[in-house]
């Protein structure tokens, strides 16, 4: 029994790190572009999840309904930025409040629509027996999310290493001023960043509905958890993105498991840790 709660723990962990890497990849992305946590990211997270369940409730297939509900959570955060936050350009304190305005504002459409209740999504028919592995039960639907991941991971890496519009990313990410004098621009750029970031945290709320449900205060519990794998990998780190997100699955899990009532000073302890010694993340980029 020891063994068998080690393990499904470890395979928990790992389903749910990969969860966490849809939501923090975009989130890493606009924070070390844009130099703005959005505090909205969350928001979108929970905004993903309830519009799979209303998808849903209209008969729509389970993985259709994650990709129209995450490119409608896309197309909200591209609206957003164009017409926000493009205008508050260069005041970042403007932006980080209006990003928590935001937040609050989509808390609240959402409670006002879809209430209270916690909203159930159920998994896909064919992934709800679970897999046997070892001769110990695992949620298959996990497993498959899981997958996703690795795969989003990969698509991402090809998109910001293979592709000109990576390019175009990763050099706004390293030095704006430049990126604007050599022509790229910056603003268009902007937008595509927020509109993937949405999307891949809009997807990530539809995916994760089946194991965390669609209920109001959703997007702050995740919000934090996002915060801390940018922290821990450093802002606009692809790769401390998919690293963090990872850790953060395992200490989260593990430290509700184990420690219950010390599980949040168990998962904030590392980022503290980081801030102090290591500001820029284990994969950050040191700015001189």
């Amino acid at each position: 029994m020891q063994w068998q709660f080690w393990i499904i723990q470890t395979l928990n962990s790992v389903a749910f790190g990969g969860l966490l890497f849809l939501l923090s990849s975009g989130f890493s992305l606009i924070f070390g572009l844009m130099r703005i946590p959005n505090l909205a990211h969350g928001a979108f997270f929970m905004l993903g999840a309830y519009f799979g369940y209303t998808l849903l409730q209209l008969r729509l297939q389970f993985w259709p309904a994650a990709i129209v509900g995450g490119l409608g959570v896309g197309l909200v955060g591209a609206v957003f930025e164009r017409l926000v936050l493009r205008r508050l350009a260069g005041n970042e304190q403007g932006q980080v409040l209006v990003t928590l305005g935001i937040s609050f504002i989509i808390a609240d459409v959402c409670l006002l629509v879809w209430t209270g209740d916690p909203m159930p999504l159920p998994a896909p028919q064919a992934l709800r027996p679970p897999l046997r592995i070892a001769g110990y039960a695992f949620p298959t639907y996990r497993l498959v999310v899981l997958a996703i991941a690795l795969v989003a991971a990969l698509a991402l890496y090809l998109l910001m290493e293979r592709t000109r519009l990576g390019a175009m990313i990763r050099a706004g990410v390293d030095d704006m001023e430049m990126a604007r004098a050599v022509g790229i621009p910056v603003s268009r750029l902007f937008t595509a960043v927020f509109l993937l970031g949405a999307t891949l945290a809009g997807i990530g709320g539809v995916l994760g509905g089946p194991v965390l449900n669609a209920y109001p205060g959703l997007d702050t519990d995740m919000l934090p958890l996002a915060l801390i794998v940018v922290i821990l990998g450093g802002a606009g780190s692809l790769l401390g993105a998919f690293v963090g997100s990872f850790i953060v699955g395992f200490i989260y899990n593990f430290g509700i498991a184990l420690m219950p009532d010390l599980a949040y000073f168990v998962l904030f302890l590392p980022m503290v840790l980081v801030l102090v010694f290591l500001p820029q993340g284990l994969f950050g980029r040191v700015q001189i």
